[in-house]
């Protein structure tokens, strides 16, 4: 092989692909990338066996051929590198790679030694005539930040520590749950589903698919491989690959309650400063806050909740919100972090909050709509 690339693309490519280089892995090949030269193109791969990314910079290849080398060896090196031409040439039957920057004899140089790069994973992103769905980037991206962060830290569950996509008729709809918490959110397709599909793919690769569609404008193809055990999204010269959990994800449907005793509308921002301000004082009592809920009274003052939490070494705190409170009003305990996650995910100025008693599971949702639901299971009220 035997090319010359410009650093800064071959700097921001390199960025891109090592976000799927696994950290630990047993195959010391999966801490490498795969460098393919052809027709006027350096194409990039790393992969960790749950996701794969894949893409090309424009290059003047004089001799075709791939190699094999450290991720984060290369990464480092080339970062160092002044803008201009660099030139990388691998011999055939010899696992390096040689990178230079300048000319003559006060070039920079680097051998980086490989190993064979038929040893290096082969991501299939051949999808044939297999499901696809079209979406709008924007869309994907918030929907995606909505939702992962509720999907589970650990697999115990694998179904759990993935997000759920289903695919029904004009809609997509994200979901995930820990066991603690749920989070559901539906948007438009920007065209039909040629059929119902549920797919679950993991909550990490869900993460780095929103980095790969930042910068997108144009509508995004979602599709599947035809034994649908792969996510393949393409955007413009890079493709990002992940493997689908198998397994059934819980009815999200049933969780969500559909009608509550107590309707509480607040501002977000004064809210989530309360959660915060109360979660200091939780550190230490697991994290517990609880939140009292007061209709107005008779003087016309109006409804409000109080968010307060009490650790026996740190101290307590109490904070009031003004609120409009539909209902009786009720106490309840919450997690301060996944209170405080949800509302740091809502956009609206207003977000509505429901409850049926401090045992039942309490909702939040933004005042405005949305199509997003998030459901939180209450703490014992007595540990706060």
């Amino acid at each position: 092989m035997d090319l010359t690339c410009e650093q800064e693309q071959f700097q921001r490519a390199l960025a891109l692909v090592q976000r799927a280089v696994a950290t630990k892995s047993s195959l010391p090949v999966l801490s490498n990338v795969l460098l393919s030269a052809d027709d006027d193109f350096l194409r990039i791969a790393a992969t960790n066996l749950e996701i794969g990314i894949t893409t090309s910079i424009e290059a003047a290849v004089l001799d075709p051929g791939q190699v094999t080398v450290d991720a984060r060896l290369l990464a480092e090196f080339v970062n160092t590198l002044p803008a201009g031409n660099v030139r990388l040439r691998s011999q055939s039957g010899r696992f390096s790679l040689n990178v230079q920057s300048g000319d003559g004899k006060r070039a920079t140089k680097a051998d980086i030694n490989g190993m064979d790069p038929d040893d290096f994973p082969v991501l299939q992103s051949d999808t044939g005539d297999g499901f696809s769905a079209v979406v709008d980037p924007g869309m994907m991206r918030e929907m995606i930040a909505q939702v992962e962060f509720a999907a589970a830290s650990d697999e115990s569950r694998p179904v759990l520590a993935g997000v759920l996509a289903r695919f029904e008729e004009s809609r997509l709809t994200l979901a995930s749950a820990d066991g603690f918490r749920l989070a559901v959110r539906s948007g438009s397709l920007a065209e039909p589903a040629p059929d119902k599909l549920d797919a679950i793919v993991p909550a990490r690769a869900m993460r780095e698919l929103a980095r790969i569609i930042a910068d997108a404008t144009e509508p995004v193809r979602l599709a599947l491989t035809p034994n649908r055990s792969q996510l393949v999204v393409r955007v413009d010269g890079t493709v990002f690959l992940s493997r689908l959990i198998e397994g059934t994800f819980p009815d999200y449907r049933a969780i969500v309650p559909r009608d509550f005793s107590t309707t509480v509308t607040v501002g977000r921002d004064a809210l989530q400063t309360a959660v915060r301000r109360a979660g200091y004082f939780a550190r230490d009592n697991n994290d517990v806050i609880r939140l009292t809920v007061a209709g107005a009274d008779e003087d016309g003052d109006l409804g409000s909740v109080e968010v307060s939490a009490n650790a026996a070494e740190r101290g307590s705190s109490q904070s009031f919100v003004d609120a409009g409170v539909s209902g009786p009003g009720t106490q309840i305990a919450f997690n301060a972090r996944y209170l405080n996650e949800v509302l740091g995910v809502l956009k609206g100025g207003q977000v509505i909050l429901g409850f049926n008693g401090s045992n039942q599971a309490g909702v939040v949702r933004p005042a405005d709509g949305g199509d997003y639901d998030h459901v939180i299971m209450p703490m014992v009220i007595g540990a706060n």
